[in-house]
């Protein structure tokens, strides 16, 4: 399935490809404050329509994850980095996808705070 989302006043908008079968919830400092609520497919997957340099970047900790948020409206439309294989990955907040329902999605609890 193809989805469409974007950061609250579209400065920065992508599509999607794949099928949402959860959300992970994290506690850790960043996730915990921002709220999000992601879904990790391929980086691949994620199409930019916007530029690239529409998003800016915040880095943290380890400096692994590219945190890309919206310089306009502040919103963190989705994050990229590799995954635990070494495959890069991007982790989409389901909360900026357009037209979703997320009442249907299971929640999964990851602990973050703790690693």
């Amino acid at each position: 399935m193809l989805y469409r989302g974007s950061c609250h006043c579209g400065r920065i908008r992508f599509e999607v490809e794949g099928e949402v079968d959860s959300g992970l919830a994290c506690n850790c400092s960043i996730c915990s404050r921002k709220g999000s609520l992601l879904w990790f497919v391929a980086r691949e997957k994620l199409r930019l329509l916007t530029p690239e340099d529409a998003a800016s970047t915040y880095l943290f900790n380890k400096h692994v994850i590219r945190h890309r948020f919206c310089p306009t409206c502040g919103i963190h439309p989705y994050g990229e980095g590799p995954g635990p294989g070494g495959a890069q990955m991007a982790a989409i907040n389901l909360r900026t996808l357009e037209d979703f329902d997320l009442a249907g999605v299971p929640v999964k609890h990851f602990d973050g705070k703790s690693l």
